[in-house]
C-alpha cells in the first residue's frame, strides 16, 4: 500500500497520529488548573497539573470532579472510599476506626497559631453526607487540605464515582514545582 498508494498511506499516518493525540488528551493529559486556596499548602490557586482519567482514585489520591455548587472542575483529596466510616476527632483522622497520618498536612498544621485545630471534629453523620455512618458504594468522601475554608464532602455531601474526572499525577506549573504528584 505504501508503495501503490503513498498519499493515501500519508494520510492515514497523519490521521493515526492526530487520533493517538486525542486519547492522550483526553484520558492521559488532561489539564487542570486549580481554583481558590482548598488545597493548600499541597497546590495553590493557578498551579497546572496533569491528571489521568485512566484510573480509578484511591485514598489520598487528589482527584478532580465538577463542582457541586457551580459545575467548574474542582481539585479534592479522597480520603473516604466505598465502605469506610470516617471520623475527625481532635485534629486526627480516623478511617474504619484506625488512625491515619496526613503529612501533606504538618506544614499547615505547623503554621496554626491560634490554638484551634485546622479540622474541626466530624463524623459522616454529622456531615453533609449524614445520615450516612458508611461511604456508600460508588461515592467517595473528599475533602480539601486547607481544612478551614475548603468547600468539600463535610459541606456538600459524597462525590458519585461516575462524576470522578480523574486522578492528578504531575504538576507542570509553577516550573519550580514541577513534578510527579
Amino acid at each position: 500500500m505504501k508503495k501503490k498508494y503513498p498519499t493515501l498511506y500519508t494520510l492515514l499516518q497523519f490521521a493515526l497520529i492526530f487520533l493517538f493525540g486525542l486519547f492522550l488528551r483526553k484520558f492521559v493529559l488532561t489539564p487542570v488548573e486549580v481554583l481558590g486556596t482548598s488545597m493548600e499548602p499541597t497546590y495553590h490557586e493557578s498551579d497546572r497539573l496533569w491528571q489521568t482519567s485512566l484510573i480509578q482514585p484511591k485514598r489520598f489520591d487528589i482527584a478532580t470532579f465538577p463542582s457541586p455548587r457551580n459545575g467548574k472542575r474542582i481539585v479534592k483529596r479522597v480520603v473516604g472510599l466505598p465502605g469506610d466510616t470516617l471520623r475527625m476527632e481532635n485534629d486526627q483522622l480516623y478511617i474504619n476506626d484506625q488512625k491515619f497520618t496526613e503529612p501533606y498536612l504538618d506544614e499547615f498544621k505547623e503554621a496554626l497559631t491560634d490554638g484551634m485545630p485546622l479540622t474541626a471534629d466530624f463524623t459522616l453523620a454529622t456531615s453533609a453526607a449524614g445520615p450516612e455512618t458508611v461511604v456508600p458504594e460508588g461515592k467517595y468522601f473528599v475533602l480539601g487540605d486547607n481544612r478551614r475554608v475548603a468547600d468539600d464532602s463535610r459541606y456538600f455531601g459524597f462525590v458519585d464515582e461516575e462524576d470522578i474526572v480523574g486522578v492528578v499525577y504531575f504538576r507542570y506549573y509553577p516550573l519550580n514545582q514541577l513534578g510527579i504528584q
